[in-house]
């Protein structure tokens, strides 16, 4: 039988972070290793597998996750998807903090960072200064430095159009996730669909209306839209949550 062989990024020329397991699991990117198992990481496992499905039949590897509103979840479900996507054996994973107005992503993965995406597109700082790799094999992140106003002109620029085509290619079998700020807040989403394979929109339950799920669907290309991620949902069924939790015979425990 041949043995199976994990793909990893070199990141030799990129710096290295280590993350703090309790930090992650207190800002909830429960996609980590540590919660390898639990419900909440099961669901972005089947997040995972149905975006894989469907661009594995379309191909095409650039995703930009956004919102209707603020406060829906987009960037943790950014983190907490680019780690699930670490667990797969053929495929790599850059998270690209897009949202160059209020960047989170490093926050969240609790390291600090003064150059992210805008630097490069600004004043050209290079690649190998602003790719991070932190202890989480397969994973690569950009996120932090300046942050602008004028961040839709940026985001259409004919310089980031570029950077996506090579972000594409920088490493073997790669999926790249781009955290964008919300739809109806700022044009950035619109701006940047074009430069995409695919758009996954979150929604908030309880939260975002209908009407606005709506306003930001009209404002996207629809054949780009992979679906919906539906976040803070109400806890899972009865059944669903005690395979999870149930410590008799033949169960699994909780983590």
């Amino acid at each position: 039988m041949m043995k199976e062989v994990r793909i990893s990024p070199s990141c030799t020329q990129s710096r290295l972070v280590k993350l703090d397991p309790r930090q992650l699991l207190d800002n909830r990117c429960v996609g980590f290793q540590y919660m390898c198992g639990s419900y909440e990481s099961e669901c972005y496992k089947v997040l995972r597998t149905q975006i894989l499905l469907k661009t594995g039949e379309k191909g095409g590897t650039t995703i930009m996750i956004t919102s209707a509103l603020p406060g829906e979840g987009k960037t943790l479900t950014s983190i907490n998807l680019a780690l699930s996507f670490t667990e797969q054996y053929n495929h790599t994973v850059m998270l690209v903090d897009s949202d160059l107005r209020q960047q989170k992503v490093h926050e969240y993965l609790g390291y600090e960072s003064s150059k992210g995406l805008a630097d490069y597109l600004l004043n050209g700082t290079p690649m190998t200064d602003l790719i991070v790799c932190p202890d989480v094999e397969k994973l690569t992140v950009i996120s932090g430095g300046t942050t602008v106003m004028a961040s839709s002109e940026l985001l259409s620029s004919p310089k980031m159009k570029d950077l996506v085509k090579d972000l594409k290619n920088h490493y073997p079998e790669s999926y790249v996730l781009f955290d964008v700020a919300p739809v109806l807040a700022v044009a950035d989403a619109q701006a940047f669909a074009p430069q995409v394979d695919y758009i996954v929109l979150v929604v908030r339950a309880g939260s975002t209306s209908i009407a606005d799920i709506k306003k930001a669907l009209a404002l996207l290309p629809p054949e780009k839209i992979l679906g919906f991620v539906l976040n803070r949902a109400e806890e899972p069924h009865k059944m669903v949550k005690e395979y999870y939790t149930s410590k008799k015979k033949g169960g699994v425990k909780g983590i």
